[in-house]
């Protein structure tokens, strides 16, 4: 025992969580957080996994992810699983099979500068023979193209305009101006703030990480637009085009590492957030 899973286990209970509380929000088998504090590692599904499981673990009890990894590094080295052995292979198959599609080129490529060429000298020919038998045929009067000049003609006198057309001024069509977006807070009640977006043809949502956070996002219609709803670590990001909704909410584990960004405008929190307390951002669509 290295310590790891009592670490783990105390900063959950100092949380108030229990193992159901942190499967729902980490969205790991109770059974792996279990083997976790335990330090029993028998039954997860590969070294990645138990890495991937306690970095979550200990974000969501707000621990030092790297601190815990570094610990489970020290007693567990990693053993490549079979499935980086076989990314592994797969990268030199394709590296190889880069080499030999190289090697094709180059053989087939003074074969396909030759051709262009010939195509070229039959091209510079063909042009230079119809410019030749063009010239052949109007030496030799076979075809002229000057017009016909009949005797005793008399040329048609224009016909005079006998009504004036009045010339109308062009009105010029002056486009109407496009109200601007605006992004503003309306009210809160407890964890839920309530924002109006208007002047807006689109509703183009963004969400940008500084730290981890709990984020998950739902419309008026409940359907989640993250699945699952998840734990996002520093410097993820994610983009939505919720434009065919009427309103959407965004659970925020930890406001203070969270950035809002609706058509690239940065949201500013209308109640200065508290970073231990989880918020619902609701953002409502108003189509003119």
């Amino acid at each position: 025992m290295t310590g790891l899973g009592d670490r783990l286990k105390q900063a959950r209970m100092a949380k108030g969580f229990t193992l159901d509380d942190l499967q729902s929000i980490t969205k790991i088998q109770k059974r792996y957080l279990s083997g976790i504090e335990n330090e029993d590692y028998s039954m997860m599904p590969g070294s990645f996994y138990v890495r991937a499981f306690i970095k979550q673990y200990a974000e969501a009890v707000g621990l030092d992810s790297d601190e815990m990894l570094s610990m489970y590094k020290n007693t567990s080295p990693e053993v490549p699983s079979e499935e980086e052995a076989g990314q592994r292979a797969s990268s030199t198959l394709t590296r190889k099979r880069g080499l030999r599609n190289n090697d094709q080129l180059n053989e087939m490529m003074p074969k396909i500068i030759v051709a262009l060429f010939i195509i070229v000298i039959v091209v510079v020919i063909w042009t230079l023979y119809q410019g030749s038998s063009g010239k052949k045929d109007d030496v030799n009067g076979v075809e002229t193209n000057q017009p016909v000049i009949m005797e005793n003609s008399k040329p048609t006198p224009p016909k005079k305009d006998t009504e004036k057309v009045e010339e109308k001024p062009v009105e010029e069509e002056v486009e109407p101006e496009k109200p601007e977006q605006t992004l503003a807070f309306e009210s809160a009640s407890g964890e839920t703030s309530v924002y109006g977006l208007t002047g807006a043809e689109s509703f183009k949502l963004e969400i940008r990480l500084t730290g981890g956070s709990w984020i998950g996002v739902k419309d008026n219609s409940g359907k989640e637009w993250m699945t699952p709803a998840r734990i996002m670590v520093a410097g993820e990001s994610i983009e939505f085009d919720v434009t065919a909704t009427e309103s959407v909410r965004i659970r925020v584990g930890r406001p203070k590492s969270t950035e809002i960004y609706v058509n690239g405008v940065l949201l500013e929190y209308g109640v200065p957030p508290q970073d231990t307390v989880p918020q619902n951002i609701m953002i409502e669509y108003k189509k003119e």
